[in-house]
């Protein structure tokens, strides 16, 4: 047990772990996404390892792309979420891990936008219409802990003296959170810019130029990202390991139930949604923290 810990006391060793097991970790938690949807559904649903499938189909066909840079963009959009995951998990500044996952989203955007395809702009139109409905809710969060901890850095909340679960002082902020989550994961009534829903007149919209490994590339990066956002809200109870399981867990069955009760928002709808309500519950447990 003590050889362990001296291996992973080693940055570039637990950065490497992170690396390769966060992917399995974010195909889990897809899976559970779209068994938990067929139930509601009534269907029986795919395998548990079918994202792991999906992800290797992908790279066994022909790499084909319109475009050089959509390649360097899907790259970038991988690398970005990736190097903003291990930021996360090393307890780095929390304000450039959020600027590092706006480069991926950004490049993403870049990505739909280098092709000619009319609903492929419109689809990365929306990816920035939706950028600017979650970045404000996610800079306050990050504002609230620094008010919580006096600290910018992630591993300032693990050894903070303050023993109080994030949810129990910020509950606002975990609901308005959990709204950015739904439109980053592209979760109804917020899936504007790549539905993965067939009835959706622009289905996968931003991605929909991308085949092959270069999409298999991109689904990969899905992965890092549902993963990353997952373990945000395991952080809103960081003082048990297996609570904040729970409450993530509660959080991801909570957006699943919402992609498939309500149909979708238009962007304009979406944004006006987000610059009042969750903006406005974050800004109340904001001032909140600070009076306190």
């Amino acid at each position: 047990m003590e050889s362990i810990k001296n291996i992973l006391s080693n940055p570039w060793v637990y950065a490497l772990l992170v690396v390769v097991i966060t992917p399995f970790i974010g195909a889990l938690l897809t899976s559970i996404d779209r068994k938990l949807s067929a139930r509601m559904q009534g269907r029986i649903g795919p395998s548990w390892f079918q994202p792991l499938y999906d992800v290797a189909k992908l790279f066994s066909k022909k790499p084909m792309a319109l475009h050089r840079p959509q390649l360097i963009y899907a790259t970038l959009h991988l690398v970005f979420m990736v190097v903003a995951v291990v930021l996360l998990a090393q307890g780095r500044d929390l304000l450039m891990v959020l600027f590092v996952q706006a480069f991926s989203m950004i490049c993403l955007v870049l990505g739909g936008m280098s092709v000619r395809s009319p609903y492929s702009w419109i689809g990365s139109q929306r990816k920035i219409m939706q950028m600017l409905g979650v970045e404000p809710v996610f800079l306050v969060m990050i504002l609230a802990l620094y008010l919580r901890n006096e600290s910018f850095l992630g591993s300032a909340l693990i050894n903070s003296a303050n023993t109080t679960p994030l949810l129990l002082s910020m509950p606002l902020m975990f609901l308005a959170f959990l709204c950015a989550i739904a439109i980053e994961m592209e979760k109804s009534p917020f899936d504007l810019s790549s539905s993965h829903h067939a009835h959706q007149e622009i289905v996968k919209g931003v991605t929909l130029e991308y085949s092959g490994p270069f999409l298999g590339i991109i689904e990969i990066a899905h992965f890092y990202e549902t993963a990353f956002f997952f373990g945000l809200m395991m952080a809103f109870w960081h003082t048990n390991i297996l609570i904040g399981l729970v409450v993530a867990m509660a959080g991801l069955i909570f957006m699943t139930v919402l992609d498939n009760s309500f149909a979708r928002l238009t962007p304009n709808w979406m944004l006006r949604f987000m610059w009042t309500v969750p903006l406005s519950m974050a800004l109340a447990n904001l001032i909140w923290l600070w009076v306190k």
